[in-house]
């Protein structure tokens, strides 16, 4: 089971980019975040027609979160437990069948929280708990749990390229990196430091300045997986390529291979 997750940064303006991809990459599962899109408009024919099933948890313009899968899907969970009164689309979840074994995906586009510190800090960093609290939650499931997205949190200095430049940014601050930390210490991995190891690798590079010319990236996509999952890991890896492609968007799909 190839399960990918990308933050496309807009639907409307990366389609023409992500139905290519899919056709040409043919991954089983995709998580999207940043769709920016109402769940009416998102263009699941098309996506049906590459053979995908698409479920959607949308907002109008802006943040929004999507699951397609050419594998069937069960019990699909929209929005992050433990505060009714959050109306941001960032989480989605549902359990994916594979040939041998099910899945728990969990799709998810954490709160920048910039500017820090501030209202939308707070916000970022209570939302962490209650990633937190979901976290563990699947993980006394004990079935297999993956939890992939636009995390927006820089986990080392080597997952950036000038870590100096991010020292104030809520990104980079040590509160979002506890928090991260916290959820890894429940019992989850981060599949792609399970196999790579040291700087250089990069998941998100901005428009400006030719950050993506001079690799000036950083590492902010990630996959979680639970121990279940991880003895189920094959390979993992960064889609680094798609980010010098037309009209891309500023992340790149991150990636593993599960024996599911």
């Amino acid at each position: 089971m190839r399960i990918y997750t990308y933050n496309i940064n807009g639907i409307k303006a990366r389609f023409e980019a992500l139905t290519r991809w899919l056709a040409e990459v043919r991954p089983d599962v995709v998580l999207l975040q940043e769709i920016k899109s109402v769940d009416e408009n998102f263009p699941r024919e098309a996506m049906q027609d590459l053979g995908y099933r698409v479920e959607t948890h949308g907002q109008k313009g802006f943040n929004g979160v999507a699951i397609l899968s050419r594998l069937p899907l069960e019990d699909v969970v929209r929005g992050l437990p433990g505060d009714a009164t959050d109306e941001q689309a960032r989480w989605i979840e549902a359990t994916v069948i594979g040939d041998s074994q099910a899945v728990r995906v969990a799709g998810l586009y954490l709160p920048n929280g910039n500017p820090a510190p501030g209202p939308k800090f707070d916000y970022k960093l209570a939302w962490m708990e209650r990633l937190r609290t979901r976290a563990a939650a699947l993980l006394r499931t004990e079935e297999p749990v993956v939890m992939a997205g636009d995390y927006n949190v820089i986990p080392h200095p080597e997952d950036a390229a000038r870590p100096e430049a991010w020292v104030d940014d809520a990104l980079f601050r040590l509160e979002s990196r506890e928090a991260f930390r916290r959820v890894l210490a429940l019992g989850y991995y981060d599949a792609f430091r399970l196999r790579v190891a040291g700087p250089g690798y990069y998941s998100f590079w901005d428009y400006q300045a030719g950050a993506w010319e001079r690799n000036n990236g950083i590492r902010i996509d990630h996959v979680l997986l639970s121990p279940q999952a991880a003895d189920l890991l094959q390979d993992v890896g960064i889609a680094r390529d798609e980010r010098g492609r037309d009209k891309p968007s500023d992340h790149v799909p991150v990636w593993v291979h599960l024996a599911a």
